[in-house]
């Protein structure tokens, strides 16, 4: 892993922190995950009910001892509340590509900006901190919410994964939106595009 990703990672501005998710975190997103079971509607990994979110974390962490994945606890500082979780994953450094998901909130705090601050510190982490070249988002096709969240902050479509993975509790199997950002979109244009809207 990369010295930049260590358990002293914080970003933060303002509005909110971002910092390294831990095992005790499950008290912290535990309201969300007896109480909002939809926030996890799209995602093959569950963390509705206390024994899903702990799973969820562990999953989580251990993907970050191998290197792969980074997560974040996101802490909304206006209210003073944990508000979700996001990482960093498909890590691959040679390559300087990751993706950027697993991304949730609770209801509360959707819709009121707290993702583009998220967003905007995560962004510039991964292209000015980790010298990453392209960072990549993906959503379940019938997801319009989170492609509306990716489209608002600068990512360009990039194509359809047809009948890409399975849904959960189901045979059906979905279609995946790819969305992307680039090194030279954030510093050309982005990047600039989502301050002024923070």
């Amino acid at each position: 892993m990369n010295i930049a990703l260590s358990q002293n990672t914080i970003l933060e501005d303002e509005t909110v922190l971002l910092r390294p998710l831990q095992e005790s975190d499950v008290e912290n997103l535990l309201e969300f995950s007896i109480n909002e079971p939809d926030t996890w509607k799209y995602s093959l990994v569950q963390a509705n009910g206390k024994e899903n979110l702990k799973k969820y974390i562990q999953i989580a962490l251990k993907a970050r001892d191998n290197g792969t994945e980074f997560p974040f606890i996101v802490f909304d500082k206006k209210s003073g509340k944990y508000a979700g979780s996001t990482r960093f994953y498909d890590i691959n450094l040679e390559f300087k590509t990751l993706q950027l998901g697993y991304t949730w909130y609770g209801k509360n705090f959707r819709g009121t900006g707290l993702n583009k601050h998220c967003k905007f510190l995560l962004l510039q982490f991964a292209f000015e901190t980790l010298g990453i070249e392209r960072v990549e988002f993906r959503a379940d096709n019938n997801n319009e919410r989170s492609i509306a969240a990716m489209k608002s902050i600068g990512c360009k479509v990039e194509g359809v994964l047809r009948n890409h993975m399975p849904t959960l509790g189901s045979d059906a199997r979905r279609d995946s939106i790819i969305l992307s950002i680039l090194k030279n979109e954030w510093l050309d244009e982005v990047k600039e595009n989502l301050k002024s809207r923070l």
